[in-house]
């Protein structure tokens, strides 16, 4: 026997509301009070509720003349390239895309319901629960860029192999003699962050070495707070050789940190990045990076986000498990690592 759909009215109970407002907070309405969106949305994650299939691209079409990008921010290098390889895969549909900017905790789902977002592509943002299960009932389907945490099962996602750069970063520094190195990593419990760290730390168990921990430390994903995190552990006469930052954005701290100090790249500290932006090679000396296809991760996520909308044009289940894909990373090998400088002198 099928499983029997929950419905407005029981969403509207749990939550301690109307039906009419459940149904204008799943419609984006703006003269709804936080508490109660917040309690409309835990609801509707509670109950699964999802609205029948709406009449938007028909099977002949299957093309949606516009979807949404949502971002945390578009003034850096990583979200131009993000935002770059969407708008080239959307431009190779003939589709439009328009740009959110997640600003707070759910104006930006508020602004996608309104709309009544044929989908959405999402780089960077951690949707909570409530916030992918209001996607979810208002028929929403959304492609998540580089996840925060690990999506639900019927969610679509794109990555890169975080743990195989972190390993090739850490293989790379055990290769040149390192036997002294640290990690200046983000925010613990970020899938992204504890994936290269994991791969790292793989890497220099496999090699007989392993970090100590006052040889690590945590980071915003900043150049400010990169340098913040580095420097105590560089200013102590017992320091790490080599270091390798979860972000260029920290890497580049850590060349603040560096200077700061008197100390050389490569001279007396090695350096090993993760992203490939532009400016790792024109920074002095050019950056050893671990290079993720961010451009690509963007192209991707649109063109699973179109497929699907079109499968479920065809009437297609919404539940059924999401594509997981994951693209390779690859050590860029430049000019800021070297063996330490005990192995140079010999």
């Amino acid at each position: 026997m099928p499983a029997i759909r929950p419905t407005l009215q029981e969403v509207a109970v749990l939550a301690g509301t109307s039906i009419p407002t459940v149904s204008k907070v799943l419609r984006g309405g703006t003269d709804v009070s936080a508490t109660t969106r917040e309690r409309v949305l835990k609801a509707v994650a509670a109950t699964g509720y999802r609205a029948r299939a709406s009449a938007r691209p028909t099977a002949a079409t299957a093309v949606p003349a516009l979807v949404d990008l949502v971002l945390t921010a578009v003034d850096n290098s990583w979200a131009a390239r993000a935002l770059g390889g969407v708008e080239a895969a959307a431009a190779e549909a003939g589709i439009g895309i328009v740009i959110t900017v997640a600003r707070d905790r759910d104006e930006w789902v508020t602004r996608l319901l309104r709309r009544r977002s044929e989908g959405a592509v999402i780089v960077g943002v951690g949707p909570t629960a409530m916030q992918l299960a209001g996607l979810t009932a208002a028929s929403v389907p959304v492609v998540l860029v580089d996840p925060v945490v690990r999506p639900p099962d019927d969610i679509a996602s794109v990555g890169a192999t975080n743990w195989e750069g972190g390993r090739s970063a850490g293989e790379h520094l055990v290769s040149l003699g390192h036997m002294r190195l640290g990690i200046i990593d983000g925010a613990h419990g970020t899938l992204f962050n504890d994936a290269r760290v994991d791969g790292f730390r793989t890497a220099l168990r496999h090699a007989g070495r392993g970090v100590p921990d006052r040889w690590v430390a945590h980071s915003e994903w900043s150049r400010i707070d990169g340098r913040r995190a580095a420097l105590p552990m560089l200013a102590d006469a017992d320091r790490p050789t080599a270091l390798f930052a979860c972000s260029e954005s920290m890497a580049f701290g850590i060349y603040d940190a560096a200077a700061e100090l008197g100390l050389r790249i490569p001279d007396d500290l090695s350096v090993v990045g993760f992203d490939d932006l532009p400016e790792a090679q024109w920074a002095s000396p050019p950056m050893t990076t671990v290079q993720q296809l961010t451009a690509g991760m963007g192209a991707t996520a649109l063109r699973i986000l179109l497929d699907e909308i079109r499968q479920r044009s065809n009437g297609a289940s919404a539940s059924r498990s999401a594509t997981r894909v994951e693209l390779a990373t690859r050590l860029i090998v430049r000019e800021s690592t070297a063996p330490p400088p005990d192995l140079r002198l010999e």
